[in-house]
């Protein structure tokens, strides 16, 4: 039951990652079709359109929430592929314990860097 639980959240995860990746990839690489949010020309890697859509509440909130899709996507699949080595119990605990470990400190350090952005492009 527990499994089913976490593979559950593995596929939330993928629609997650399918939907704010998708509006990821129409906001900067598909300018020309989307250029509702990035106002000051057509570069969407330009400092004045990243400060623009920094500044809105609900970008950082989706870059997190895609970060922390990604990460835990990324590493239940990982976890998921090392346990069919048929690893011995303390091992499995040992390595999911790990990866949790690794991937709080990835979400903080991101979530710290979508904050400083947020920050830096609001005190412009």
């Amino acid at each position: 039951m527990r499994e089913t639980k976490y593979w559950t959240w593995f596929i939330i995860a993928g629609f997650m990652i399918f939907v704010l990746g998708g509006l990821h990839m129409m906001t900067v690489h598909l300018n020309g079709v989307v250029s509702l949010f990035n106002p000051f020309g057509s570069d969407a890697v330009a400092w004045k359109n990243v400060a623009y859509r920094s500044k809105s509440l609900c970008f950082t909130l989706t870059y997190i929430a895609l970060l922390g899709a990604v990460l835990y996507h990324g590493f239940y699949g990982l976890r998921t592929i090392l346990m069919e080595l048929g690893l011995q119990k303390t091992t499995q605990r040992k390595l999911t314990a790990s990866l949790w470990v690794i991937g709080i400190i990835l979400f903080v350090i991101g979530t710290l860097a979508a904050a400083a952005a947020k920050i830096a492009a609001t005190t412009l």
